[in-house]
């Protein structure tokens, strides 16, 4: 397993002003309270299914942001509610899903593992593990082919590497020269098994090389330090469609999901990880370097908790989804339920059919 102090040197300090810090530790801190509220929703048996949490990784969704140009995507993995929240999704639709509600991002109908908002960049997480991998190279062949100049950045943990989708994705995106940014958040775990028992090799980026990838790779402390790798990776795919793999070296602080107590840890190595939580790290530069006080710290957390707790409240309060619609969005509808969409295809094209399922068996 890597070391958070052995696996890289510490670079000096990336020039930042106060503002700017408050700023980006702030969206980290919506994201932070965001996921502990959903931990006790889960508890509170008003989240069914899985759960799985983003704390400790909050400063890559953050830097990613920063990153993006419009037309820009993401494409991810299923621990996605901090991309969302980063990208601009609205916390109390972010939290309505994960309650499976009507209000919730796609109606409830997608949980924890399948959020999807296209209005910030966000193309879905998707719950099969390395199978968004060529989807997202399929982005990238959309942005080269239409000439549109954006990036797909797509994010997967370091347990979809030996899967052999990553590997169909990643000769797509090499041979074609795609402008897409591969990311993996690795964060040591592939649900409970450590990166030692399933690499040969703690430097992920080894693999980059076959495919012609430009690879890089960060320890994650310091979010203006992971947003500097992720613009220089996403400038070589606008201007030079050149594809990037990056490794960041991340920890998750919670379990793979909310049913694993993480017990194959070690206190020790916990805590060598939270001593480096970009979080924490940052908070204590605004205390100490300039001068945050106590006081107006607490005023932010208590801001962000309000903002979090109102996304609770909207959740609990909110209707499920009628029960009709768990059939819909299944098959492409019926071209002439909607004329907005044009004249069907003309005799020369053959029309397809579409079936509806009919939920009484008809």
């Amino acid at each position: 397993m890597s070391d958070p102090e052995g696996a890289r040197p510490h670079a000096p300090p990336i020039p930042r002003t106060k503002e700017e810090l408050l700023r980006l530790y702030r969206e980290m801190l919506r994201i932070r309270r965001f996921e502990e509220l959903a931990a006790r929703a889960y508890t509170q048996g008003k989240i069914s299914g899985f759960l799985h949490l983003y704390i400790g990784q909050e400063a890559i969704a953050v830097a990613t942001k920063e990153v993006m140009r419009p037309g820009d995507r993401v494409v991810t993995t299923y621990r996605d509610h901090g991309f969302a929240l980063a990208l601009g999704s609205d916390p109390k639709a972010c939290m309505a899903e994960l309650f499976g509600k009507k209000t919730g991002l796609v109606g409830g109908k997608g949980g924890s593992m399948h959020f999807f908002d296209r209005s910030v960049g966000l193309w879905g997480g998707y719950a099969i593990v390395g199978g968004h991998v060529p989807v997202a190279a399929g982005h990238a062949f959309a942005s080269k082919y239409l000439g549109d100049g954006a990036v797909t950045f797509c994010f997967m943990g370091e347990g979809a590497l030996p899967i052999g989708a990553t590997h169909e994705g990643f000769l797509l995106a090499g041979l074609w020269k795609l402008p897409v940014v591969y990311v993996i958040e690795n964060n040591q775990y592939a649900m409970g098994t450590p990166l030692s028992r399933t690499s040969p090799v703690d430097d992920l980026t080894v693999r980059g090389p076959v495919y012609r990838f430009v690879t890089d790779r960060l320890v994650v402390r310091d979010v203006f330090e992971v947003r500097e790798h992720l613009a220089r990776a996403a400038r070589r795919a606008r201007e030079q469609q050149q594809p990037c793999l990056l490794e960041l070296v991340t920890y998750r602080f919670r379990g793979h999901s909310m049913s694993d107590p993480a017990k194959y840890r070690t206190k020790d190595e916990v805590a060598r990880w939270k001593a480096q939580d970009p979080l924490h790290r940052h908070e204590e530069e605004l205390r100490t370097t300039f001068g945050v006080s106590e006081e107006a710290l607490e005023a932010l957390d208590d801001e962000v908790v309000e903002e979090m707790q109102a996304a609770v409240d909207f959740a609990d309060a909110s209707p499920p989804p009628d029960p009709e619609e768990r059939f819909e969005h299944l098959y492409v509808e019926d071209p002439s339920a909607h004329p907005d969409l044009g004249p069907p295809p003309g005799d020369d094209i053959p029309a397809v059919t579409v079936r509806s399922f009919d939920p009484k068996g008809a």
